[in-house]
């Protein structure tokens, strides 16, 4: 493996390249000429033209000469805001952060140079490897766009490690949530306040009501749900004609996810019709759950790969999508793996440069396995 100053330069040029949700123009550029260089073409898809994005995925396979099965290694090119002007800012310890008005971009930019350290490492040395194909979205921060776009005909994998997960090195996610958002629009009447209340039909009153019989918070250990925007009215001498109030629902079991999102339609349009109000109801199925068994091929072949490394293996289970929650719909079994991001979505977000470089070990060892 290249020493850690090679592989900071690396982190470094893809950390100064802007590349928010589907603005992703200029990285899948450079990432082309980059793996271009070691011989790695990077194909680029027209996912665009469903994800909104002013590039497409990346894809790319590399033919292997051990006769196992090939692997998928997944990671995403978007960052989330504030990142324009992004700036690594290295620290004697190996550790990096930005200067502190951005968010680093460690989220998945360690994934992507993790990916690259490998992949060069192994040509490199010549050394045989499984067929490899490599998978860089977009939009996955907007709940997995890119992925969702891709067509996975392409992809000969059933066994996959995501990377894009904090945490120890060496920890890996095996169960991951459904995650779905909610909008309920309450349309009620206006009519002066002061004057004519009983003319009115009080739009914040009928979704407060149905707020207060909600479930919320930690459901269960396996379910959160929350309300998290309200808003309505236009004035305080005016009765409240409509109001909005959105949210999420997180289970890592599907059927209770959809169980509970029934439960809170039922209840919106209950005390809507109480009021004489009227409900609009919007619902999106953003990812769907999924759980790797312990015990199967990906999750041993990860063990195998990371004691080699010298490290400890891991695995827990997670409230936050990613890719991998796509790639499990489409009958890829996969891991999501710790990659040195540290504090994420956050202008405090790190990482380690000699974090990064154990993740690429990793990902040499389960290549050649």
């Amino acid at each position: 493996m290249r020493k850690n100053e090679e592989i900071a330069k690396v982190f470094e040029k893809l950390v100064s390249i802007d590349s928010p949700s589907l603005k992703e123009r200029e990285m899948a550029d450079y990432l082309k000429k980059l793996f271009g260089e070691i011989g790695v073409e990077l194909e680029e898809d027209n996912s665009q033209n469903i994800t909104g994005s002013n590039a497409g995925n990346l894809f790319a396979r590399l033919d292997g000469e051990i006769g196992s099965t090939p692997l998928l290694l997944g990671a995403h090119m978007d960052t989330v805001e504030p990142s324009r002007g992004k700036k690594a800012v290295f620290h004697p310890d190996g550790t990096v952060t930005s200067d502190g008005t951005t968010v680093l971009g460690a989220d998945d930019l360690a994934g992507v140079t993790a990916i690259y350290e490998a992949v060069r490492y192994l040509k490199e040395q010549n050394l045989p490897h499984r067929t490899i194909e490599i998978l860089i979205t977009t939009g996955e921060e907007l709940y997995c766009k890119g992925a969702n776009a891709f067509d996975y005909s392409k992809v000969q994998s059933k066994e996959a490690y995501a990377l894009d997960l904090s945490g120890k090195i060496g920890a890996a996610a095996y169960a991951a949530p459904t995650l779905i958002s909610f909008e309920a629009r309450v349309q009620g009447k206006a009519a002066h306040a002061g004057f004519y209340p009983e003319k009115g039909i009080n739009s914040i009153q009928a979704a407060a009501r149905a707020i207060a019989r909600l479930s919320q918070g930690r459901i269960d250990e396996n379910t959160t749900a929350n309300v998290g925007l309200f808003s309505g009215g236009t004035g305080t001498n005016i009765v409240p004609e409509a109001c909005t109030a959105a949210g999420e629902i997180r289970s890592l079991n599907h059927e209770k996810a959809m169980k509970i999102l029934s439960e809170y339609h039922q209840i919106f349009q209950e005390e809507a019709e109480k009021s004489g109000a009227e409900l609009k109801w919007e619902e999106k199925l953003n990812i769907i759950a999924y759980e790797t068994s312990l015990s199967g091929k990906t999750a041993q072949n990860y063990r195998t790969a990371v004691e080699k490394a010298g490290l400890t293996p891991e695995f827990e289970k997670t409230f936050g999508g990613s890719d991998n929650n796509v790639f499990a719909q489409h009958g890829i079994e996969g891991l999501v793996i710790a990659t040195s991001m540290n504090q994420v979505h956050s202008c405090s977000e790190y990482c380690s440069i000699p974090e990064i470089r154990q993740v690429s070990e990793i990902l040499v060892n389960l290549c050649e396995i």
